[in-house]
């Protein structure tokens, strides 16, 4: 892991703050990537892109995360690796089967809510199930969310 200054290990948690706007989740499962040794150090770099990703599933049953954009190693060299290609997701096959089952619905789909890197050093995707909101359901998240900071803003004072 990247060290800061003061030898703590840097977290990385990046967020895509659009998908919880643009979707309700149903169900969160955290799922491993198969990466290229240049793409893990840019993930530690914070250099990652998630508001267009998705992901589908390929006829042999496996799952890939799409439009996950992971810029270049400012280090690498002719061996860096492409900035938006096609990365396979890391599952249990019971999770891999509830998928599946679930994305025939119509309105389902499956998006990246937060790559982090964990305590043994792996990159990681969260994923979520999650169905389109209306335009009537975003506004009302986001009268909810002027509500409550409105309530937090008169506790302090």
């Amino acid at each position: 892991m990247a060290k800061q200054k003061d030898d703590t290990p840097k977290r990385v948690n990046i967020v895509n703050r659009r998908a919880s706007y643009e979707y309700s989740f149903l169900a969160k499962y955290d799922a491993g990537m198969m990466l290229q040794g240049t793409e893990i150090k840019s993930i530690r770099d914070g250099n990652v892109n998630m508001q267009d990703g998705f992901c589908t599933f390929h006829p042999d049953g496996s799952l890939w995360v799409h439009n996950l954009s992971i810029s270049q190693y400012t280090l690498g060299t002719y061996n860096n690796h492409e900035v938006k290609r096609e990365r396979k997701l890391l599952l249990n096959k019971k999770e891999l089967r509830q998928l599946a089952n679930k994305t025939q619905e119509q309105g389902v789909t499956i998006v990246p809510i937060r790559l982090f890197v964990n305590d043994r050093g792996f990159a990681k995707l969260e994923i979520a199930l999650a169905k389109g909101k209306k335009l009537f359901d975003k506004r009302d998240d986001i009268k909810a969310k002027d509500q409550k900071r409105e309530m937090d803003r008169a506790r302090e004072y």
